[in-house]
């Protein structure tokens, strides 16, 4: 007869593992084929297609392996750029398609150099920007973030594919994504700010999706512009300046200050300035909230988005902002 405590524990063990993660290694993601199974967790697959429309330049944002709503949303605009049904789903058929995308393998070995554990970094940083304004510099708070934002991915998947790496050893070895984007397309016509899907997308002049990233668009406190604009300049690594007229919730002053340059600046390692007054496209020192907040009225990408935007543009690029069930305009 079996004791109850024993088929207790037998059907716990059960049940830990049907929930145990999924193995995450090099072969794990290279060798990743469909399975139209449901994703829970950090997912091989999900990694592997994340990885893939990071390429492919349908930008699902932090990379960190979870099937969740910046990852919908590229699989979507793929989809819709490709022909397929666009329902946000990973179907065999969307899998098939964005595997012919690129035969490279998905995870690669990165030496550290001494540059990257050198610094210099800014260890801490306070939440308040009138605060921000006294730090001569807005650095990495350390090499693991500067490799995580590097490889466009979460730094708790990176150590989760570097177990016992401390980032801190120059020639430790590293498994990351490869996330080589390549040239930027050519022949752009226009940028397209969608406020209600949360996206940036880069169109030519026959309505070709060339690049989407997904953003943070305004609030209600400090909404997003309407109408068309274009790009006045690119500024990289730029300083930000405080107006108190921006009455910004949670700025507890009344006099203008200025923020230090570096990829944790409230805007960001890039600045393109638009034809708006105040208004621009520009990166985050908080990647992971891409999409999922809001911003004090400009478009907000990741850094590494937000320069690859950066190097597509250039000075009378045209920018139109889409608004709630308003048709994209045709130039």
């Amino acid at each position: 007869m079996i004791r109850p405590v024993l088929v207790a524990a037998a059907v716990l063990a059960l049940a830990c593992g049907r929930t145990e993660a999924a193995k995450l290694d090099r072969a794990a993601v290279n060798n990743a084929q469909f399975d139209d199974g449901e994703a829970k967790g950090v997912n091989p697959i999900v990694l592997k297609a994340q990885i893939l429309l990071d390429r492919a330049r349908f930008s699902p944002g932090l990379i960190d392996g979870r099937g969740a709503e910046n990852f919908e949303k590229a699989i979507r605009a793929f989809q819709a750029a490709n022909g397929l049904p666009s329902d946000g789903k990973l179907t065999r058929e969307t899998w098939n398609k964005l595997a012919a995308t690129s035969s490279n393998p998905a995870l690669v070995t990165y030496e550290l150099t001494r540059k990257d554990v050198r610094g210099p970094f800014t260890k801490r940083i306070p939440a308040r920007m009138e605060r921000m304004a006294r730090l001569p510099k807005l650095g990495y708070h350390n090499a693991l973030e500067k490799m995580a934002e590097r490889f466009h991915t979460s730094e708790q998947l990176l150590e989760r594919l570097n177990p016992g790496i401390g980032f801190r050893v120059a020639g430790a070895k590293l498994l990351v994504p490869a996330i080589d984007r390549g040239d930027p397309p050519a022949a752009i016509a226009r940028v397209e700010v969608d406020k209600s899907a949360r996206q940036v997308r880069l169109l030519d002049s026959s309505d070709k999706v060339l690049a989407v990233y997904p953003a943070s668009i305004g609030s209600q406190e400090k909404p997003a512009p309407s109408g068309h604009a274009e790009v006045k300049r690119v500024v990289h690594n730029p300083t930000y300046h405080y107006d108190p007229d921006f009455a910004f919730k949670g700025v507890k002053t009344n006099r203008p200050f200025t923020i230090a340059a570096g990829p944790n600046n409230p805007v960001g390692s890039v600045w393109i300035d638009l034809s708006i007054e105040s208004y621009g496209i520009h990166g985050t020192p908080e990647p992971g909230k891409i999409g999922k907040t809001f911003s004090h009225g400009c478009i907000r990408l990741t850094n590494w988005d937000a320069e690859d935007l950066a190097s597509e543009v250039q000075k009378g690029t045209k920018v139109i902002f889409k608004d709630e069930m308003v048709e994209s305009v045709n130039e």
